[in-house]
This record gives C-alpha cells, structure tokens and sequence, in this order.
C-alpha cells in the first residue's frame, strides 16, 4: 500500500483488547471482516474509498471538503463508493460539557493553554480556506463511540455520509455534544432516518461491535492517525491532504479498477423486470 503523509491528529491507539483469534477462527465468526482483511471481497459495481476519521479530529473535517473537491472533478464518480470507518482518538475520554477543547489539548498534549489556543486559531483559519465555519470555543469535549455508532446506523440506510457531515457540523460549528443521544436523534431526523428506530439502537449496545472491528482493522493497517483515506485497498492518503493529492490518487486506482472492471459504466434501458424476491414490475 502506498501511503502519502500530512496533518493529521495522532493520539495514543484505543485501550480495548481483541482476543488474538487465527484467521481461520476469526473468519468463522466475523467471516465479512475478514474478508475485508484478507483483501478477498471486490464490488465490482464501484471502487471503495475508505475513510478512517473520528468527529473530534478537526483534519477530518478539512479532509472531507478537500476529498470532496477532489471527487467531483473525477470523471466516472459515480462509480465511486465512500464508506466511512471508525476511529477514536480517544477511546477513554469522559464527556465534559464544562470542559473547553483548549483545556483538553493542555492536559492531552502537555502544551500551554495560550499554545492550545494559537493551535486552535491556525486549524479555524485552515478550516475556512475551505469554506468551513469552525467555533472551537463552544466545541464539547465528548466521546465519539456513540457518533460512530450512528454513523453505523446510517451507513445501513445508505445515508453515512449525511451522518458524517451533519456531526463535523455539530462538533465545530454548533458545539453540539455528539455524545448526546437526543442531539444525535435530532441530526438523525435532518438527514431522514427514523427516529423510533434510531433511539432504539442508540439506547442499546448496537453496533458497536462494528465501531471496534472498524478500529481493530485500523490496527492491521498500520493507521496511527486521521484522517486516513485508502483507494481500492492499494493506495493511501494520510492526513488532510490537498485537493490535487487526493485528486491523483483518485485519477489512479480508478483507472486501475476500471481496467479491471470493463463492464462499469454500462447504459441502461430500463424495462418491465422480475426480481429474485418475486416482484414483477
């Protein structure tokens, strides 16, 4: 795999232990991640871009935007798939309303406030080059494991990277807490996710599992900070990136994926079908 490196956040990897399963073993009761592991499974119908990123990381929020200039000057981006993965900074972070992100970087990184905070300035700065609207000032220091499992939800309803927009947004602009149940209903209802069924799911454990395997992946990767961007398992992005960085990177393993997959882009005159699951229309 071929990495390229910038900014990124970098903070100590998670605390939680996987049991060290074979292969073989974790195949027989993870068998789609592994699959993802062993680099076994293609969707031939369009090319994955991974994005490893956790909502606290204010690179995340500025790799996004500069990915997303980048895939909309692809020809062919249709064909693109964005799946985003999992990752805390964090894992054992306290939610603290009362606590400012300048007082989380002092005690974190050992720095000044004053340091935290010119460090903060040159992020918002960074953030509106893009267009973005950063209030460090009000962010809240919460969490993400329930971000990233409603991030989780909405990638089950084809609606993930509303989901990642909508808590960026939260997190630096509205100082939301992305830790909240309610405000993470409240996002999930802007985007049209179902709210009974989406307070259900965070109300319970759900997918968390998923947010752990995303981060034990992660671990296998070698990824040691986010953002992190991987194109069709062959090439990488580390860190925010400019636009014409992941504009190359895109340009090339599209290219090699649709070498491979000379079918794609078929025009479709749509007729009266049956289906697998009996429909007939």
């Amino acid at each position: 795999m071929i990495i390229a490196k910038n900014q990124g956040f970098i903070f100590p990897m998670s605390s939680f232990k996987i049991p060290d399963f074979s292969l073989t073993i974790y195949q027989y009761i993870y068998p789609k991640f592994a699959v993802l592991l062993t680099g076994e499974i293609m969707n031939a119908e369009k090319m994955k871009v991974e994005i490893w990123s956790d909502v606290m990381c204010p690179f995340c929020y500025i790799g996004k935007r500069r990915f997303e200039k980048a895939l909309d000057q692809l020809p062919g981006k249709e064909n693109i798939e964005v799946i985003w993965k999992s990752f805390q900074l964090n894992p054992d972070l306290r939610t603290d309303p009362t606590k400012n992100i300048n007082q989380y970087l002092s005690e974190v990184k050992g720095m000044s406030m004053e340091r935290a905070a010119q460090l903060n300035q040159q992020v918002t700065e960074m953030a509106a080059s893009e267009g973005l609207h950063y209030e460090l000032d009000k962010a809240i220091v919460a969490n993400s494991m329930n971000a990233h499992r409603f991030s989780h939800f909405a990638l089950s309803k084809n609606k993930q990277d509303e989901a990642e927009e909508q808590l960026f947004k939260a997190y630096f602009t509205e100082g939301k807490n992305t830790d909240d149940i309610n405000v993470l209903i409240n996002l999930g209802k802007s985007i049209g996710l179902d709210e009974t069924e989406l307070r259900k799911v965070l109300e319970s454990d759900h997918y968390t599992e998923d947010v752990r395997m995303d981060i034990y992946e992660s671990q296998q990767l070698g990824i040691r900070g986010v953002p992190f961007f991987v194109f069709n398992r062959k090439y990488a992005v580390s860190g925010a990136q400019e636009t014409p960085v992941f504009l190359q990177n895109l340009e090339k393993s599209f290219g090699e994926w649709r070498k491979d997959n000379p079918t794609v882009g078929l025009q479709v005159q749509e007729g009266a079908v049956c289906r697998p699951d009996g429909e007939c229309e």
